[in-house]
């Protein structure tokens, strides 16, 4: 996700955001930024885990050919 950017931008939108929301409330921003991609990653995860079920749900009800 973040593979094109480098060690000084993050450094750079780093101390933006310490300016900008001051270090006392820079750990509660981040603590709910990280809540909130654990969440996401999980709801990503589940539809995931629904798709691949829903497909082999279907593998299974399809009616094999008699001989």
């Amino acid at each position: 996700m973040f593979s094109n950017i480098g060690a000084g931008e993050l450094i750079v939108v780093a101390l933006i955001a310490l300016l900008i929301f001051g270090p006392k409330k820079l750990p509660e921003l981040f603590r709910g930024f990280g809540k909130s991609m654990r969440e996401f990653q999980k709801a990503v995860r589940d539809v995931e885990e629904e798709i691949h079920n829903a497909g082999a749900d279907d593998s299974k009800n399809e009616k094999k050919p008699k001989n």
